[in-house]
């Protein structure tokens, strides 16, 4: 058995300074299972720290959200704080996992502690982040857990692709005016709901700006699709602007170039769009959508080039 050589911080005045321990805890998935794991951790954490006399309690970091990217956990951000700042000396953990699976996140993280004099140590693999060759391991199992969640995300787009391909429509109808589904999974239209879209658009070709609709529809007490009763310009003008309401279907809209990111940008034909004609009943004729979008264009033109004017 190969030798294992790690150091725990030295402590200022051994008599009466004990170490300060925390604890990070996060759940791997969404699922239920997995919070009811995190609610174990912390017990267990909590248990483990208060009962070493050579301890002092420091916290639990639990984070109750599953994600690759370091900057979208906040308890991640405050324990890192708190280390900054001198409020912990050692961080365990239940595996490498946990901490995070982006290789240049994980040695960013583990260096900062490394000039901090914090130590990490790792449950399941058994490792403290200040052994000798410890970093070789960490980077190889970080790049292992980075490449396994690449390719969860890959599969996750090669099925959406492929569903759009075949023709399925993927819509959160709860928030989408004038449409529900059936009980085989169809798009209907929902026609109260309807008939306030057409509204807004013979508004809109009426002359009704945005604006002036929003005060139009609150004034009549007419409700959003979430049941608001204050209507917002940017949801009017999405509204005059999705084709889904003459039946067409267009998707992707937005790509992830860097599944590690996050971030959606617009696709500009970076990955294939699929369309899809008559893929539902319409609400609006085509003819009143295109006079819609043309009457917009009008508008954003006249605008850019009188500065002050809005709409």
């Amino acid at each position: 058995m190969s030798k294992q050589i790690f150091t725990i911080p030295a402590r200022q005045n051994q008599a009466d300074k004990k170490l300060k321990v925390a604890a990070y805890c996060r759940v791997s998935t969404e699922h239920e299972e997995q919070r009811q794991s995190l609610k174990s951790q912390v017990v267990y954490y909590m248990q483990k720290i208060c009962d070493n006399p050579d301890w002092d309690f420091a916290g639990i970091y639990a984070e109750k959200e599953s994600g690759t990217r370091v900057d979208n956990r906040d308890e991640i951000q405050r324990l890192m704080n708190d280390c900054r700042n001198g409020k912990v000396d050692l961080i365990l953990m239940k595996s490498l996992s946990r901490f995070g699976r982006n290789t240049l996140d994980v040695l960013l993280m583990l260096n900062e502690l490394s000039r901090l004099n914090v130590v990490a140590y790792f449950e399941t693999e058994d490792i403290w982040s200040n052994e000798l060759r410890v970093k070789k391991y960490i980077t190889m199992a970080a790049a292992a857990y980075q490449e396994e969640s690449r390719q969860k995300s890959e599969a996750i787009k090669w099925g959406i692709h492929q569903s759009s391909y075949h023709g399925h429509i993927k819509l959160n109808h709860s928030q989408f005016l004038g449409y529900g589904r059936d009980e085989n999974g169809n798009l209907v239209i929902i026609e109260e709901e309807a008939k306030m879209v057409r509204l807004i658009y013979d508004l809109f070709l009426q002359g009704y700006g945005c604006r002036k609709i929003k005060k139009h529809l609150e004034d009549h007490g007419i409700k959003t699709v979430t049941g608001k009763e204050q209507w917002s310009t940017s949801t009017i003008d999405r509204i005059l602007s999705n084709e889904k309401y003459i039946g067409r279907n267009i998707t992707p809209k937005t790509h992830t170039p860097d599944f590690l990111i996050g971030k959606q940008e617009e696709n500009q034909g970076q990955i294939d769009t699929v369309i899809i004609e008559n893929s539902h009943q319409a609400i609006i004729s085509q003819e009143m959508f295109e006079a819609v979008q043309n009457l917009k264009g009008n508008i954003k033109n006249k605008e850019m080039n009188i500065n002050g004017i809005c709409f």
